[in-house]
C-alpha cells in the first residue's frame, strides 16, 4: 500500500509576501495583493503543475505595523470565486473565520463555489487568533482561545448539516407536471445549541463533492481536537522533520480515537521552498530576501503574534523577555513556541525577531536537494504533503518547473489529474448525506 500512496500539493498565493520588507524586492510585483492577473497566473501555474489546490489565507484585524499583504488584500471567496472561472481543475481553498461570521451565509458562500466551479470548493476553518478583531464586529469580548474552538466545533456541525439540506436528485424540474423539487427530499436542520440557533435549510443543493473540503490551521491542543474531529486536511507548520513527524502521528492518533481512519485525514505543513541552480543560488536567493528586513520591521513582525507587542521597548541584544502567559489568546502554538526556543536556546530578543522574520526554510537548494526533502518528510511520515507558498520571488514557477518532473520520476506525485473534484484529487470519499443514508 505504501507505493500507492501519492503526495498531495497546494499552492499558497500570498500577494506581496509574508514578511514587512518582501515587497521591496525588484522581482515583485508590489500590487500583487490585488492583482487579478497575478492571483490567475499564480493558480494557473499551479494547476498546470497538476497541484490539488490553490490556498488562500485571511485576517480580519489590521493595524500600523501589519505586513503590506495583510494591509490591502482579497477577501478569499471572493476571489476565489474569479479563480474558478480561469481554472478547470485545480481545488479553490479560502480562510473564514467561525468567530466572527455566521454558520448559514458561510456555508452559503462556499457552497456556492463548490457549484461555480464543479466541486471544488475547500474552507480552512479558523477562530481568529487576534484580540482586536473584535472592535470590528461589534466590540464584544474576544471569546478565550478554549471558547473559540467550542464555537468552531458547534458552527462546523452546523454548516455540515446545512450541506445535507437536500439530497441528491431532489430538484427533478419536470415542466410537464410543474414539478420542480421533490419534497420528501428536503430537511430542515433545526439545530438548538450553546452558540447557534438555526433553521435551514439552505437554498442551495449539495454539489457534485457533496459538501466543501474542511481544511484547519490551528496546531493548540484546542486545535488539534478540533482537527481529528471535523477536518478532512490539516495545514500546519512545523520547524524542523522531527517537530513535523510528532505532530503527524499527535494528529493522526486523535483522529483514531475521534472513530476515524488516520487516512481520513491529510497533513499537510506549509513551506516556502527555494530553488537553485546551484546550492550557493538558492543561498543567494534566501540571502536577497533576508537582507531586506531591519531589525525594527523584525520586531514588528514578532509583535503580530503577541497581538501586536511593543516589542521595540526591550533591549535588543539581551535574553528574550520573560512574557509569562502573554500571547496564549492569540496564536498560542506559535507563541509557546517561541517563548520556549528562546528559553532553551538562551537566544537574544534580536535573534528570536530576525529567525521569525526571516526564516530559512529547509527546503533550499538544487531542484534534486528540494525532492529530496520533500521525499523524506513524505516517505518518513512527516507530511501527506505540502502547502508551497513563494519563498523567493518565482518560487511557485520554479517548484513546478523544476521539482515537480523530479517528483514524477520517482513516482511520488501524478502525471494527471484523476478526478475533477477537490475530493476525488485528494482522495477524500464524498461524504453521505445524513438523511438519504438513514433513508
Amino acid at each position: 500500500m505504501r507505493n500507492k500512496r501519492k503526495i498531495r500539493l497546494g499552492a499558497s498565493i500570498h500577494g506581496v509576501g509574508s514578511s514587512h520588507t518582501a515587497w521591496q524586492h525588484p522581482n515583485i510585483q508590489s500590487d500583487a495583493s490585488v492583482s487579478l492577473d497575478f492571483y490567475t497566473r499564480q493558480a494557473q501555474k499551479a494547476e498546470e503543475g497538476k497541484f490539488d489546490f490553490v490556498f488562500v489565507a485571511d485576517g480580519l484585524y489590521i493595524n500600523d505595523k501589519s505586513i503590506p499583504h495583510f494591509l490591502n488584500r482579497f477577501e478569499p471567496v471572493t476571489i476565489l470565486s474569479a479563480l474558478g472561472a480561469v481554472t478547470s481543475r485545480i481545488g479553490l481553498v479560502g480562510t473564514l473565520s467561525t468567530s466572527y461570521s455566521e454558520p448559514f451565509t458561510v456555508a452559503r458562500q462556499f457552497a456556492s463555489i463548490d457549484h461555480i466551479s464543479g466541486g471544488r470548493a475547500g474552507w480552512n476553518v479558523v477562530t481568529s487568533p487576534l484580540e482586536g478583531t473584535a472592535l470590528n464586529f461589534g466590540g464584544k469580548p474576544h471569546p478565550a482561545h478554549s471558547e473559540r474552538y467550542r464555537i468552531a466545533e458547534e458552527y462546523l456541525e452546523v454548516a455540515k448539516g446545512l450541506w445535507d439540506s437536500w439530497e441528491d436528485g431532489a430538484f427533478i424540474r419536470d415542466k410537464e407536471s410543474g414539478t420542480f423539487f421533490d419534497p420528501s427530499k428536503l430537511h430542515r436542520l433545526n439545530h438548538e445549541g450553546e452558540y447557534f440557533s438555526v433553521q435551514g435549510p439552505l437554498n442551495i443543493a449539495r454539489s457534485r463533492q457533496g459538501q466543501p473540503v474542511i481544511f484547519q490551521a490551528g496546531s493548540s491542543d484546542s486545535g488539534r481536537n478540533l482537527a481529528a474531529k471535523t477536518a478532512d486536511a490539516v495545514f500546519t507548520g512545523p520547524d524542523s522533520i522531527e517537530e513535523a513527524k510528532a505532530f503527524y502521528k499527535d494528529v493522526k492518533q486523535r483522529a483514531a480515537a475521534a472513530g476515524r481512519l488516520p487516512e481520513e485525514i491529510l497533513i499537510l505543513p506549509g513551506i516556502g521552498p527555494i530553488v537553485g541552480e546551484t546550492p550557493e543560488d538558492a543561498e543567494r536567493k534566501y540571502q536577497e530576501i533576508a537582507e531586506l528586513v531591519t531589525p525594527d520591521k523584525a520586531l514588528e513582525y514578532l509583535g503580530r503574534y503577541f497581538e501586536h507587542h511593543d516589542f521595540s521597548q526591550y533591549p535588543l541584544d539581551e535574553p528574550f523577555p520573560d512574557l509569562g502567559d502573554f500571547g496564549s489568546n492569540s496564536f498560542r502554538s506559535t507563541t509557546d513556541r517561541i517563548k520556549k526556543q528562546a528559553k532553551e536556546q538562551e537566544l537574544t530578543l534580536r535573534q528570536v525577531a530576525l529567525r521569525e522574520a526571516t526564516p530559512r526554510t529547509s527546503f533550499i537548494g538544487t531542484a534534486e536537494q528540494v525532492a529530496d526533502v520533500v521525499q523524506q518528510w513524505f516517505e518518513e511520515e512527516a507530511a501527506d504533503g505540502f502547502i508551497v507558498g513563494a519563498g523567493v520571488p518565482g518560487g511557485l514557477e520554479d517548484f513546478v518547473d523544476l521539482v515537480v518532473p523530479i517528483l514524477r520520476e520517482r513516482g511520488l506525485f501524478r502525471e494527471e489529474y484523476e478526478a475533477d473534484t477537490l475530493r476525488g484529487n485528494l482522495g477524500i470519499p464524498v461524504p453521505a448525506n445524513r438523511y438519504a443514508k438513514q433513508a
